[in-house]
């Protein structure tokens, strides 16, 4: 009982700042003391307790996942996906439960922050600090890991030297960014997943889709930007939205998410129209388990043709894309590519995210991706400019 007790304590603490910005509780001063805390827990708690706490810590932030699986035909498989990924996270903390020792822990943590479980990078342990008073680098996160273990392995009279190293980690400057010289105007649809690919509501979608952007047009926007597949269809079958929104971008650029075929491949893509010129960006940082498989082909064709009636996987570019708009480069980002450092490679200032949050709603799902990308703005010091379908449209900034 005392194992389950500690585990939850420290599961809580580590997940903690997620579901404040859910509830808009976020406290900058409650995050940085929790997420020292959980830290700390993690580098004392019994042996036992690293299994049950890897467990919650995986329910706690990725319970969600499960729920794109009904869209599938196999809803079934929710609760086991979210077991497995307790699981998963069980195994990938128990390296701590080799030792007692703190600052062998320590350095075990610091090791597992470069570890990604089957190319899924959504727990970072800098993240625990994105809306605090401490910086977010990996050497910020190493000097945390050492004062803590500092704290703890110090006799009483010399604990205070532990507040060195973590004093080099303050946030003491905001960054100064120069936004684009451009109205952009940000799109948030509410369309749930179960009616967005039926296609007696296309007709209704496409619609809503054109008079997005009229009135974009009407309140005098440079640039309007549409959702991840706003337009559920494969948009290069189909001229005659093609050819309605190149006569409007006469009057504004459009950035909007879509389907793309080619040579019997797909592609999630977005596309830039302006002035009747059209530029595709495919995605190339695809979701494991989503819009690929992260698992050698025997076992990928065998999880297609079971689980998801055969359908093929995504496939993706070599590189990211940039758009050229009125003078002013961004990158391209679709959904999961936002919270990858792959996305952000080269000279980025500015980029446009889109995204579907339907596949996961209701959940913490938007909310733990704000706060990647939120990491990742402030890692890269660029601006993040994110339109989504049902949840958390908007600027981010470092």
């Amino acid at each position: 009982m005392k194992n389950l007790l500690l585990a939850l304590i420290t599961a809580i603490s580590f997940s903690s700042f997620i579901y404040f910005e859910e509830f808009n509780l976020t406290n900058y001063f409650l995050n940085s003391i929790l997420a020292l805390f959980s830290i700390y827990m993690l580098l004392t708690i019994p042996k036992k307790a690293i299994f049950i706490t890897g467990f919650f810590i995986g329910i706690f932030w990725f319970y969600w996942i499960g729920y794109s699986f009904k869209y599938n035909g196999v809803g079934y498989l929710t609760p086991f996906i979210t077991v497995g990924f307790g699981i998963i996270y069980m195994l990938f903390f128990s390296p701590l439960a080799l030792t007692n020792r703190s600052y062998i822990r320590l350095i075990i943590l610091f090791l597992l922050s470069f570890i990604e479980p089957f190319n899924f990078n959504w727990l970072k342990f800098e993240l625990l600090f994105v809306n605090s008073y401490f910086n977010i680098t990996k050497v910020d996160f190493l000097l945390i890991l050492i004062a803590i273990g500092l704290f703890i392995e110090l006799k009483k009279y010399y604990k205070t030297l532990s507040l060195i190293p973590l004093l080099i980690t303050l946030n003491l400057t905001q960054p100064t960014l120069k936004e684009p010289p451009l109205k952009i105007k940000l799109i948030q649809t509410d369309i749930a997943q179960e009616d967005k690919w039926l296609l007696k509501n296309r007709e209704k979608i496409v619609k809503q889709n054109i008079d997005y952007i009229k009135k974009a047009i009407k309140d005098n926007y440079d640039l309007v930007i549409l959702p991840e597949s706003t337009f559920p269809l494969f948009l290069n079958y189909n001229p005659e939205i093609l050819y309605r929104l190149k006569e409007l971008s006469k009057s504004i650029s459009i950035i909007a998410g879509a389907l793309y075929a080619e040579s019997n491949k797909h592609y999630n893509v977005t596309y830039f129209i302006d002035n009747q010129n059209i530029q595709i960006a495919k995605k190339m940082v695809l979701v494991p388990f989503g819009e690929y498989i992260p698992l050698p082909n025997f076992a990928r064709d065998f999880i297609n043709n079971t689980f998801f009636n055969g359908l093929a996987d995504f496939d993706h570019a070599d590189k990211p894309t940039d758009f050229n708009i009125k003078g002013t480069k961004f990158r391209n980002a679709i959904c999961y590519e936002a919270t990858t450092d792959d996305i952000f490679q080269g000279d980025v200032e500015y980029v446009i995210a889109i995204s579907n949050n339907a596949w996961f709603m209701p959940s913490i799902e938007p909310t733990l991706q704000k706060l990647l990308m939120k990491y990742y703005a402030k890692k890269y010091n660029a601006i993040i400019y994110h339109s989504a379908n049902i949840a958390k449209t908007g600027v981010i900034k470092p």
